[in-house]
């Protein structure tokens, strides 16, 4: 049985793998990534569009068709934007009237042209429309495709190939990683497999969930997925080869040295990954239908990593044995930790300047935290959201050359029938018209105000929540989704992260047994995202010279980097404790940071790395998510995990344990205090 269960296990795997593995590249299929698949359902915006539908014969979404030259357009320019204009509504894919003006300086034409919503195929169609728009100009005559279905589709292909290109990325930075950690070839394949096979599973349920409409994916839950697989699987893989690789050096067979590394891994990797997982799916008490979404896509990908982990990796190992850390083998008998390794230097300098050392790292990430104010994080246009040029950005900025900057893209009003709304929606500063739909429902009328600012800038936000202050209506379109989507997302960050922290403190209390321990190490990693919140500022301010943050960059790096932080003092601290019992708190700090430190530093070297190939795709978000967790992960390793948090619990020695009781020194049964 001792070889026939870990092949089962083995080929068990590679069936999840067959089968999930083709399912990576159709993820697409199950995307939702316009702005209204965001909103809660009781925002005012979500109301409205609702109340929309009761106006139109079909659904459909704007596209702005700009053509524009330098000088006055010709007529043999006109008679060309005609024609195409009269082309445009022969596409299957158009619903409702497509028309056209010319701008006051006559040297350009705007043409709506309103899409069918159609998912994922979007990007397909704005494809479609750009070609035949672009199509045999004449030299001087330029054309572009922007408006929400221009952006929309833009943002659609910017996550093309998203599984090719991140996995790639991935599999490429983790392997050298795992490499110069090891210095074996046989290792990184079996890690990389593991996360692969991971990656199948969770994308198996993913995809069910998604097309069965349970919960919202979109291309940055997709992207985060990926990365998140991989950096946990490889994560929790490090923490239990090392304790095999630890235990063969001791164990003359294969098979009582897995048995104890398992049995040893296996609490603080569940206590991990139920911490993250605990952590993620407070995301589900978000009000954004993208946070929630994200919540239990990343929730289920880390029990994936988990499941692999503890079920696929063993297995192999079972059958490698010694094997798979060829050429460099585990000797029986001999020390798998130099006393002159780094790591026993680092605990020498802990255990000889403890509240020096807690002092000056705490010092450190004070410094950085003190710059938390200058994070700008309360939005951003959606045309800043592209990091590289696109056609739909372009576009925009023809169009605010020539035309009202919110033309196309109108503030809906819903209003009752016969009252002053259109008059006093004119007179609101910054509209600059206002059109009635001539059909009446439920007494009630629908209004487009076209705004004179860009429907996404600062200026038509503040437009648009003097409409909703001046007026006795409900108003939507696109501007007011911008506005609901912000100020859900504020809302979001005071609610969910004290609901974060109350739960990663209860599972640090049942895992540690203590009550203070647990305070010590939620409040190092706090401080710790705090400290990276005001590097990324001045990093994202002054050296990236980013326009600003969404609302919801905050909370995610909050939720990655609080349960990913606590991720490493969890290993920590359970070998810590395991220490303290035999050899005393101050004695177990220093050996369980000695024997840990490699493997710790190591995971979140590559969590990090994973993170930053976020970094890849041309998405503003994505890159400060990848800079926040990659940078953030990077502190927590080598100067939190590393310095204060065992510096700090071996200069309170076993009253860190409380309520239980270990003496600072020497053997001890742990005890608690009663009375």
């Amino acid at each position: 049985m001792r070889w026939t269960i870990p092949a089962v296990l083995v080929a068990l795997w590679l069936v999840v793998g067959g089968i999930g593995g083709p399912l990576q590249g159709r993820l697409s299929e199950v995307q939702k990534n316009d702005n209204a698949s965001f909103l809660p359902a009781n925002a005012e915006a979500t109301e409205v569009s609702e109340l929309q539908k009761k106006f139109a014969e079909q659904q459909s979404l704007p596209a702005i068709v700009v053509f524009e030259r330098d000088t006055t357009l010709s007529i043999d320019d006109l008679t060309i934007i005609t024609n195409r204009t009269e082309e445009f509504r022969h596409n299957d894919f158009i619903a409702g009237q497509v028309f056209g003006r010319q701008s006051e300086d006559k040297k350009a034409v705007q043409v709506l042209v309103p899409v069918k919503p159609a998912g994922s195929q979007t990007t397909e169609q704005i494809a479609q429309l750009r070609e035949q728009t672009r199509k045999d100009l004449p030299d001087g005559l330029n054309a572009y495709v922007t408006g929400p279905a221009g952006i929309l589709g833009d943002f659609a292909k910017a996550f093309d190939g998203i599984d090719g290109l991140l996995l790639g990325v991935t599999a490429i930075v983790v392997a050298v990683i795992l490499v110069i950690v090891y210095r074996s070839p046989i290792l990184p394949f079996v890690v990389l497999v593991n996360a692969g096979l991971a990656l199948s599973a969770a994308v198996l349920v993913v995809y069910g969930l998604a097309k069965s409409d349970v919960l919202t994916l979109n291309g940055q839950s997709q992207g985060i997925l990926f990365i998140l697989v991989f950096g946990a699987s490889t994560d929790y893989s490090l923490l239990l080869v090392a304790r095999f690789r630890e235990e063969l050096h001791a164990e003359s067979s294969r098979w009582p040295a897995l048995r104890h590394a398992w049995r040893q891994s296996f609490s603080p990797i569940i206590a991990s990954a139920g911490t993250v997982i605990l952590g993620l799916m407070c995301l589900l008490l978000s009000d954004l239908k993208s946070n929630k979404g994200l919540g239990p896509v990343a929730a289920i990908g880390v029990a994936a990593s988990v499941l692999a982990t503890l079920t696929f990796l063993p297995a192999v190992l079972a059958l490698g044995g010694r094997a798979v850390f060829w050429p460099f083998r585990p000797k029986q008998g001999t020390d798998p930790h130099s006393p002159r390794s780094l790591w026993t230097r680092v605990s020498g300098i802990v255990g000889r300047r403890p509240r020096w050392t807690w002092v000056l790292t705490s010092l450190v990430l004070l410094a950085g935290a003190a710059f938390v104010p200058q994070l700008k994080a309360t939005g951003v246009p959606q045309t800043d959201l592209f990091l590289t040029p696109v056609e739909s950005v372009t576009g925009q900025d023809a169009l605010n050359r020539h035309f009202p900057g919110g033309t196309g893209s109108p503030a809906v009003i819903i209003a009752p029938a016969g009252s002053d709304t259109a008059a006093k929606a004119r007179n609101v500063n910054g509209v600059v018209d206002v059109q009635q739909n001539p059909r009446v429902v439920d007494g009630m009328v629908e209004l487009r105000a076209t705004l004179s600012n860009q429907a996404d800038s600062a200026e038509a936000v503040a437009t648009l929540r003097e409409l909703r202050s001046t007026l006795d209506a409900k108003v939507g379109g696109v501007t007011a989704i911008q506005v609901d989507v912000r100020d859900t997302a504020r809302r979001d960050l005071r609610t969910i992260i004290p609901v974060v922290l109350l739960v990663i403190f209860v599972v640090l209390a049942l895992l540690l047994r203590a009550l203070l321990a647990p305070v010590l190490l939620i409040a190092t990693v706090v401080l710790s995202f705090a400290a990276t919140l005001g590097v990324a500022a001045l990093v994202f301010d002054h050296v990236l010279d980013f326009p600003g943050a969404d609302p919801s960059v905050p909370l995610f790096a909050f939720v990655f980097l609080v349960a990913l932080g606590i991720d490493y003092n969890i290993f920590l601290m359970t070998r810590v404790r395991e220490e303290s019992l035999v050899h005393g708190t101050r004695a177990g700090t220093l050996r369980g940071l000695t024997v840990t430190g490699g493997v710790i530093t190591s995971a979140g070297v590559v969590l990090a790395a994973t993170f930053a190939a976020l970094s890849v795709l041309p998405l503003l978000f994505l890159a400060q998510i990848a800079f926040l967790v990659a940078f953030g992960v990077l502190l927590d390793t080598l100067l939190v995990r590393s310095l204060l948090v065992p510096a700090l619990a071996f200069d309170i020695g076993g009253r860190v344990w409380w309520p239980a009781r270990f003496p600072a020194d020497g053997r001890s049964t742990p005890e608690v205090r009663t009375g």
